[in-house]
C-alpha cells in the first residue's frame, strides 16, 4: 500500500466506526466504499466496527473481481452500478439505520415535509420496492431511483447514498436518518403539511450553492 492508499483506508475505517457510533450500522449490516479509478475500496463481507481495520477494505473492480483473500461486501454490485451510472459519485454509504428502515418498510418515499429534503437533490427521497438483498437486481433498481438524487430508500431494507467525498456521504446518511425520524414523528403528531413544488424548487436551488 502507498501513502495515498493508507490515507484512504484510514478514512474508511474512521467513517465506518463513526457510522457505528451514530447507530447507523450494527454488526455487519451496512457497507461503505470509495471510488478508485475503474474500481473501489469497499468494506469486506462480514465486517463490523469491532473487527474493522484499514487493511480490511478490499480493492474490487466493477465486474466483481477483487484483490487479496478477503471478499468484498455482498452488496458490491449495488456500489458498482451506482459508480458506473453516476460519475459524480466518489463515495457510497449503505446503512440499515432504524428510521430509514422503518420508512422503507412502508415502501413510501420521504416526502417534502421539511426543506432539508432538498439536500438530496429534489422534492423527495424515492423508495425502491423490495429486491432481494445482495442481488444484481438491487443495484439495477437503485440506479433509477437516484436520478437527480444523491440518496434513496431501499424497500424493506435500508438506504444508500453517494457523495463527492466520504465525509459528505457520511453526513448524508446521518441527515437522511434524522429526517426519516422527524417525518415519522410528524406523522404520529397529526396530518403532515407538505411543502409545495415551488417552495422545494427554491430550497433545491439554494442547496446547490450551500457550503
Amino acid at each position: 500500500m502507498n501513502e495515498d492508499d493508507d490515507a484512504v483506508r484510514g478514512e474508511l475505517e474512521d467513517v465506518y466506526r463513526r457510522l457505528d457510533q451514530e447507530g447507523l450500522i450494527f454488526l455487519a449490516a451496512g457497507n461503505i466504499s470509495v471510488r478508485t479509478g475503474e474500481g473501489m475500496l469497499i468494506s469486506p463481507a462480514g465486517a463490523s466496527a469491532r473487527t474493522i481495520t484499514p487493511a480490511s477494505f478490499v480493492h474490487a473492480r466493477f465486474d466483481g473481481s477483487y484483490d487479496g483473500d478477503r471478499r468484498p461486501s455482498s452488496e458490491w454490485s449495488m456500489h458498482a452500478d451506482i459508480y458506473r451510472a453516476y460519475p459524480e459519485a466518489q463515495a457510497i454509504v449503505h446503512t440499515h439505520s432504524d428510521h430509514c428502515v422503518a420508512l422503507a418498510a412502508t415502501n413510501e418515499a420521504l416526502p417534502p415535509f421539511h426543506y432539508m429534503v432538498a439536500a438530496f437533490g429534489g422534492n423527495d427521497v424515492k423508495c425502491v420496492p423490495y429486491v432481494t438483498y445482495a442481488s444484481a437486481e438491487l443495484g439495477r433498481a437503485a440506479v433509477p431511483a437516484l436520478a437527480g438524487r444523491s440518496a434513496c430508500l431501499l424497500g424493506n431494507h435500508g438506504m444508500i447514498c453517494h457523495a463527492p467525498t466520504l465525509e459528505k456521504a457520511f453526513s448524508a446518511a446521518l441527515r437522511l436518518e434524522i429526517l426519516c425520524r422527524q417525518y415519522i414523528c410528524a406523522r404520529q403528531a397529526g396530518t403532515v403539511r407538505l411543502l409545495s413544488d415551488e417552495q422545494m424548487a427554491i430550497a433545491v436551488a439554494r442547496y446547490k450553492s450551500y457550503g
